[in-house]
């Protein structure tokens, strides 16, 4: 016994060196550095994980041994081989096919009694239609000032309280309600639109035939209260399905394939391809149309062929003649007599119903978690994407159950007979538990079969190369995987939204202050007898009690003050947040062409919160990366070749300076170079009928020449290597077009990675052509070969390799393995080469480090007598019951060793377009990346160092254990780790955000397994404290559900602003669960957009939408919360004031309509106009310095004392504009021009009044950075309308505003009064601006200065308004359009605006590069050029209207100066030039030359330079773009002429022509250089190359426009 006590759970033996390698003695986790390095650790990490559960399950079958057999009477049959998970909650359900339910499962009408949810789902929009109204009222009222505004409304009703309009109060309160319902409303109903799309997507499932699982009647009570929607009624939906798909004549054809796969078409019904089927082999079926007389109409059967869409049992006659001799399999009896009615029918998703049967096809999403019936595949085999619901873009692998398999229609169906007998639903995507009971129908016994989750598709996959699937709906709607990896749809609260109750309680807390003073003193004043009051005031008290006078007043002052709550803040929120929204939908620089979309904001009220993002969560496949492989290098025996450059490369280039070697577009132009001449040199090598240039991406021409060199050794290690390409695989090849393209090939594989492979080995002359089960025909350079498969070892992401056995056309066996470098290297064979091994593995490493996949190709050759007898054992270890994978295992290891390499791969996952700059900015602003994927670890890494997340010197950690002791061991050695270099951790909020390069850079790379370890109660704090540490952090093999627990941990754990963005399904929880949620729109569905509060096309948006739109809308948001509460303190405090002068008796200072107009017209817009269009620094400006960004993420913008000091600037100026007039009116009494005397309490109001507003809107327009022609009218026009309804109200009769207009405005003492406290009152603001500005500047303070005075828009190339001004002359179209003329007319050229030549050397594209501008020291326009726009160098041009192509009959060109056509210069002799050809077809591209008209011949003037003023050489003239070719006729002769040069040019040196052609015919625009002043013959140089010189021409002379 102590022998147990010592090692009672098996669970413990974590504690030997091998376990514990991965943390060094000193209990610090050991770190790699290089993407060689860091993959190869994670592999070995990966192995010695597996092998502690290899070691761990044969202890713990040890320890059981002894208690097997008394257990043997209670194990589940049900459970197999596999281990007992861990029990699941819930009831298993039972799913009955064509079977009566037991009583104990129906009620006492027959009905069952489970009633499982709809498939109709709610993902998107956050409030049910049938309830929207009381929970969006409940969204409202969790602000705290609607709250109070609302127990306002109800004390105004009372009459007692001296409310002035009662009526009204409720007003306003209702209408920011109804407003902000409708905003909502409206945000919700779109997001109801996108779930109805998916709702109603179409599926095909078997009608006319009876669910058991389902009521007779499903109709909630209300339906059938109504009658509405009886049972088998055609809805609409339905209905509008139907009849927009019976026009296209569909049919279903359902053939189990032999050699072939079988499909389910949809083909017009009389096509004659319906005779054979899709594929054309395997055994056909029927064809099915549904009976519903709105379904697809029926069609007479043509003779001879199988008859389509007829209705009843007809269609399935000749089926149904040859089915009587078959013997019943599994559980379909064919003995069993059918009524034959079952028909496929289309429906929608959300009709679905547990227990349905549905009809999949290839290219379909799953609609529901669906069992596996049969398939279109002899083997029962299907694939499935699953990209959409864990990221992995390898197509899986399902297989039906074998006792359905034999299903293939709707008759085979009916005569089924089982249960599924399924677990609970639960959120794990990666297991399923289910038994199929059935009864043998030629035995009469009782069989079941285990249904695991190789048996289970998932609702959202898709299905992939499969032409059918047969299943069975066992989860639907909330029921199904992916949406309990989902959850409810959040209301989500800006950052600045919830710090504003904070706010609004300090104020209502100031405001209870006040009107309790009020309501105090006022009852002790009431109290003291013998005062005026007594006399004056009789009647005036509503009671006689002090106390209760007292009260009233304290009532009465919280209706004067309510201000200071200001309830307009809300609603212009609203306001500004939706002007917001509608710039980011509308900037031009997040619009993505190829989907036609442009940045969607689906939630309006958090864009604040996108200036404060501290962690990006970011999804990887479809994200970060396009899903497109390109096979970029190659080392084939030692040898590497591969000329690309990946972006790894240039990310380590741009980081060490060397950014210019490295231009993209000489390389993209010299890459083309050499792809060129390698197609050359294989097209003059061999002929490749499959090859398809445009997709090549192995460009190499030593590779080519090495092909083409028949005597180098090389050549046969290349074609041994492609060899192994093109038969190691397990892709299937199709030919989409055989009648027009037979040679065209396109590749279905369960991986991109695969179909990379054996398409570079197509292209480069080695194409896999053909696969059967008994051949394998590919053909290399040229000649066919004809390969016998034998065996394939598949890859999985334990072994890490795949292997095939063929014997080869000389009757040799042969294995050809390709995997991990560290898995090959371990079977190498022991006599293998070992210069050839490093020479492999540098180059591996090698193209590791650059962001590459790599995988190792290696052979070896295998005997009959060996291959025979490892056959027998391998085919043992297939037919193992225990132990079944580890079996296979050791039987794999028998054959796979011993092998010789043959070389290396290496492919790049293609990123988008911009991911790695876009990162580089977002770290730059402090912000850290973390990626979530459910993708390899390996794959991840690659795609880390791709797109520079992870570098060369960061210090990165692996992650990967199986238990809990194991992951805690490897956090804390991490933290050690850390701890060693950093120092202890500390969390201060001021520190927030990270300095890129500012200390030493750590990184996590942590499995799911040690993931779900790591997020358990007791470790979760110190992975977050771990994890938060690091630059970036990547979760790989991740579930939907994992990540969003990261993104909780990371968002609650350290209260961080998050974001997440992905483009998945998969990626919905996480979107949901951060602050802001990105989804992008792809190709593979828009879930993820869907879910997300912003939509866009490609992840480098983020940069403009966080660092530009983020930071303005979270500075707006702060400036205009403050200066709202500012605002509201100085007009309500002036009141307060007023209260010691009239016995705190609650009397309003100012007249009524200022009060209701205040908020609401007065000062409203100033601020408004703040929130939704201030600047404090430019777009370009906040790209340039995304450091700027950093305030954000430590929310330094919006802070308390920032709220504290603008409540005490209000408090300040509230008393300014108080007790100046107050001390006006105090020492001498004004009289007005009319004799009356300015002492009415209107009069004093209104002064006040007028004060506080004009200071209020000075105020905002003080803390306004960017002042436009919307922000001047806004400002002072508040004030002016102010102004103005004093006068329009003094025209009206009232009771306390009389004429106030004639007694104020006509004199002085007003008018000086107002002006006195404003400026007294903004002073202390002004000089504290001024002052801070000054000496104690931000930094975006000196960004501001930089761009207004300095010169930075010079440094980002952007043109000063005062250029702009002055170029106006330079940038009339007279100069840069070509004008009409008459036919009569001869063009001539006069010289007065000129530039100096310059010298002009070839650009990448080899074209020239553009002239300089054309005045003197003008700097170059910043406009973009358009699209096939080119000046005369051939480079694109500046301004969009410079050249535009019409018919030479609808106009002429010519050349001339704004200063009128001059008399014509002397005429030299004349001069050839060339004639130009006319050729339609001819385009821009390489070795292409442009349309051009046909100007020949031409005759072109020149003027001679005088002595003393020699013309500059090489000067070009602008030649006009193409017209529509036509035959030349003498109409479009040109003369040209030239004036001298202006006295501009006066001892302007001459410089010789630097022009320098290029060697091939890619270049289209040149200039005729090497001339004398007066030869104007072309030189022989230039008459050898007139072929490459086809669309431009030059004179010596100045510069033309």
């Amino acid at each position: 016994m102590s022998f147990f006590r010592r090692r009672p759970f098996p669970e413990d033996i974590d504690t030997d060196d091998e376990v514990n390698d991965a943390v060094d003695p000193e209990l610090r986790l050991r770190t790699v550095r290089t993407a060689a390095s860091t993959i190869a650790e994670s592999i070995r990490t990966e192995q010695r994980v597996e092998k502690r559960k290899s070691m761990r399950k044969k202890r713990s079958r040890f320890f059981r041994r002894g208690t097997e057999k008394r257990r043997s009477d209670v194990v589940d049959t049900t459970t197999g081989s596999s281990p007992r998970a861990a029990p699941i909650p819930g009831a298993r359900r039972n799913v009955y096919v064509n079977s009566a339910l037991p009583l104990d499962e129906v009620d006492k009408n027959g009905e069952p009694i489970v009633r499982y949810v709809r498939n109709k789902v709610r993902t998107t929009s956050k409030i049910h239609h049938c309830y929207f109204h009381p929970k969006n009222l409940y969204e409202q009222f969790r602000r705290v000032a609607n709250l109070y505004f609302l127990a306002l409304v109800v004390v105004q009703v009372f009459p007692v309280f001296g409310a002035p309009a009662p009526q009204t109060s409720a007003l306003p309160l209702i209408f920011i309600l109804t407003v902000t319902a409708i905003k909502d409303g409206i945000e919700d109903y779109r997001r109801a639109i996108l779930d109805e799309e998916v709702n109603n997507s179409a599926v095909t499932r078997l009608g006319n035939w009876r669910n058991v699982n389902q009521p007779n009647d499903p109709r909630p009570w209300y339906e059938k209260l109504l009658g509405i929607n009886p049972p088998g009624k055609v809805t609409r939906g339905v209905r509008r399905l139907r009849e927009r798909e019976a026009g296209e004549g569909m049919q279903i054809i359902l053939s189990k394939g032999g050699e072939d796969r079988a499909s389910v078409s949809t083909l017009p019904v009389n096509d004659s391809s319906s005779e054979v089927g899709f594929y054309g082999a395997g055994r056909k079926l029927e064809d099915i149309q549904s009976v519903d007389s709105h379904s697809y109409p029926p069609q007479e059967p043509k003779p001879h062929t199988v008859p389509s869409w007829a209705g009843g049992s007809g269609s399935l006659s000749a089926y149904q003649q040859s089915i009587r001799g078959r013997s019943s399999t599994g559980v379909v009896d064919y003995n069993k007599r059918v009524t034959g009615l079952a028909r496929w029918e289309r429906t929608l998703w959300k009709k679905l119903e547990v227990g349905d049967i549905v009809l999949l096809r290839e290219n379909d999403q799953v609609p529901a978690d669906i069992v596996v019936l049969s398939t279109s595949d002899p083997d029962n085999m299907c694939y499935l994407e699953t990209k959409n619901l864990d990221g992995e873009t390898n197509l899986k692998p399902r297989r039906s159950v074998k006792a359905t398999s034999s299903i293939t229609s709707e008759e085979d169906i009916e005569r089924a007979c089982f249960v599924l007998d399924s677990e609970p639903p639960h959120a794990n995507l990666y297991m399923y538990h289910g038994v199929l009971r059935y009864k043998d129908s030629s035995t009469g016994e009782q069989k079941q079969e285990s249904v695991t989750i190789n048996e289970l598709l998932l609702r959202g996959c898709t299905l992939r190369n499969t032409a059918w699937v047969i299943g069975l709906v066992v989860f639907t709607g909330a029921d199904s995987k992916i949406m309990l990896n989902g959850g409810d749809t959040p209301s989500k609260r800006s950052k600045i939204e919830k710090e504003t109750n904070f706010n609004v309680i300090v104020n209502f807390v100031i405001l209870i202050l006040m009107c309790l003073v009020s309501g105090i003193i006022s009852g002790y004043l009431d109290s003291k007898a013998n005062t005026s009051a007594r006399e004056f005031e009789q009647g005036a008290d509503a009671s006689s009690s002090d106390v209760v006078n007292g009260v009233i007043t304290f009532v009465s002052s919280l209706i004067a003050f309510q201000n200071i709550v200001p309830i307009s803040l809300y609603i212009s929120i609203e306001i500004v947040k939706t002007i917001q929204a509608y710039f980011i939908s509308q900037d031009i620089d997040m619009y993505y062409k190829p989907f036609d979309a442009a940045c969607t904001p689906k939630t309006w009220n958090i864009s604040d919160d996108l200036g404060q993002i501290e962690y990006i969560f970011s999804d990887k496949t479809g994200t970060l990366t396009q899903n497109v492989m390109e096979f970029q290098k190659c080392s084939v025996n030692g040898v590497a070749y591969g000329e690309g450059i990946t972006e790894a490369q240039r990310g380590a280039a741009k980081r060490q300076g060397l950014a210019d070697a490295l231009d993209p577009e000489e390389q993209d132009h010299q890459l083309h170079m050499w792809k060129q001449r390698m197609l050359d040199k294989m097209a003059q090598t061999f002929k490749n009928r499959y090859a398809q240039p445009d997709r090549l991406t192995l460009i190499s021409p030593k590779l080519a020449d090495d092909l083409a060199d028949r005597s180098s050794p090389q050549r046969q290690h290349l074609i041994e290597f492609f060899r192994a390409l093109a038969i190691c695989h397990s892709v299937l090849s199709e030919r989409p077009d055989p009648n027009r393209q037979p040679y065209h090939l396109e590749y279905k594989a369960e991986s991109p990675d695969e179909a990379a492979l054996v398409a570079a080995a197509r292209d480069v002359g080695f194409p896999f052509v053909y696969r059967a089960k008994d051949a394998i025909e590919i053909e290399v350079m040229g000649q066919p070969e004809r390969y016998t498969p034998l065996q394939m070892l598949e890859f999985n992401s334990t072994r890490k390799r795949m292997s095939v056995i063929v014997r080869n056309p000389q009757g040799q066996i042969v294995l050809y393995c390709k995997g991990a470098d560290s898995v090959i290297y371990q079977r190498l064979a022991a006599d293998h080469d070992p210069e050839l091994k490093a020479a492999t593995s540098r180059d591996m490493e090698a193209f590791a480090n650059g962001g590459l996949r790599t995988l190792c190709i290696a052979y070896r050759y295998l005997t009959e007598q060996e291959y025979v007898e490892w056959v027998r054992k391998y085919e043992a270890a297939t037919s193992a019951i225990d132990d079944r994978e580890e079996e296979i295992e050791k039987a794999n290891d028998l054959v796979e060793h011993s092998l010789q390499i043959l070389g290396a791969t290496a492919l790049e996952d293609k990123l988008q377009e911009g991911v790695p700059e876009a990162i580089e900015t977002l770290h730059k602003a402090g912000i850290k990346l973390w990626i979530l994927t459910g993708d390899k670890v390996q794959t991840a890494i690659e795609i880390g160092f791709s797109c520079n997340l992870l570098k060369n010197d960061m210090e990165i950690m692996i992650l990967s254990a199986d238990s809990h002791e194991a992951t805690r061991l490897q956090i804390e050695g991490g933290l050690n780790k850390i701890a060693s270099v950093l120092g202890p951790p500390s969390v201060n909020g001021k520190q927030r955000g990270f300095v890129p390069g500012a200390q030493a850079a750590f990184a996590v790379v942590i499995d799911g397994d040690t993931l779900r370890h790591a997020l358990n109660p007791d470790l979760k704090d110190l992975f977050l404290t771990l994890s938060t540490q690091c630059e970036t952090v990547v979760c790989c093999r991740v579930s939907p559900a994992q990540k969003a627990m990261v993104v909780k941990l990371v968002k609650e754990g350290r209260n961080a602003m998050t974001l997440s963005i992905g483009d998945g399904a998969n990626d919905v929880a996480m979107i949901q669960e951060a602050n802001i949620g990105c989804g992008l729109l792809g190709h593979e569905g828009s879930q993820a957009a869907m879910s997300a509060d912003y939509a866009f096309g490609q992840f480098r948006f983020l940069t403009k939408l966080l660092l530009v739109h983020g930071r303005w809308s979270y500075q707006r948001i702060a400036d205009m919360h403050a200066n709202f509460f500012y605002k509201n303190v100085i007009w309500t405090f002036a009141m307060f004031w007023f209260m010691f002068f009239n016995s705190f008796d609650a009397t309003y200072l100012y007249q009524y309509t200022f009060i209701l107009l205040y908020n609401l017209v007065f000062t409203s817009l100033p601020v408004i106009a703040l929130g939704a269009f201030d600047q404090d620094i430019n777009a370009k400006a906040a790209l340039a310095f995304p450091q700027l960004y950093i305030r954000g993420i430590r929310g330094l913008e919006y802070t308390r004392l920032k709220f504290w000091l603008y409540m005490l600037d209000g408090l300040y100026q509230s008393a300014v504009v108080f007790f100046i007039p107050y001390l006006v009116w105090t020492l001498d009494i004004a009289v007005s021009w009319d004799g009356r005397t300015i002492e009415s309490l209107a009069d004093f109001g209104t002064t006040v009044s007028v004060a506080a507003i004009i200071a209020a809107n000075t105020y905002v327009g003080l803390n306004t950075h960017y002042w436009t022609v919307i922000t001047w009218v806004i400002v002072i026009g508040s004030s002016v309308v102010m102004i103005l309804w004093i006068a329009i109200y003094s025209a009206f009769q009232s009771i306390d505003f009389v004429d106030e207009v004639v007694i104020l405005f006509g004199e002085v003492t007003f008018w000086a009064s107002v002006l006195i406290s404003v400026v007294i009152a903004l002073g202390p603001r002004f000089l504290v601006k001024f002052i801070t500005t000054s000496y104690m500047p931000l930094d975006k303070d000196i960004v501001r200065e930089m761009w207004v005075l300095g010169d930075l828009k010079d440094r980002l190339g952007i043109p000063h308004r005062r250029d702009r001004k002055k170029g106006k002359l330079e940038q009339t179209p007279i100069f840069h359009q070509p004008h009409c003329r008459s036919e009569s007319e001869i063009s001539h050229l006069e010289e007065d605006y000129s530039a100096p030549p310059v010298p002009r050397t070839p650009i990448s594209d080899g074209s020239p590069r553009p002239t300089v501008p054309l005045m003197v020291g003008e700097s170059p326009g910043p406009e973009k050029p358009e699209e096939g726009a080119y000046d005369l160098t051939g480079s694109p041009t500046s301004d969009a209207g410079a050249h535009t192509s019409t018919s030479p009959s609808l106009r002429r060109l010519s050349y001339y100066s704004v200063s009128g056509i001059p008399p014509p210069s002397p005429i030299p002799e004349s001069n050839r030039y060339h004639a130009y050809t006319r050729d339609s077809a001819r385009t821009t591209a390489y070795q292409t030359d442009p349309p051009m008209s046909a100007v020949s011949p031409t005759s072109i003037s020149h003027a001679l330079a005088s002595p003393t003023h020699s013309a500059p050489v090489s000067a070009t003239l602008q030649v006009p773009g193409a017209r529509s070719p036509r035959a030349a006729s003498p109409a479009e002769q040109y003369e040209m002429r030239v004036r001298t040069p202006s006295e501009q040019w006066t001892g302007y040196p001459q410089q010789e022509p630097l022009h320098t052609p290029m060697p091939t015919e890619d270049s289209y625009a040149t200039a005729y250089d090497g001339l004398d002043n007066g030869q104007l013959t072309p030189s022989p140089h230039h008459q050898q190359e007139e072929s490459w010189r086809s669309s431009t021409y030059s004179y010596s002379g100045p510069h033309a426009i």
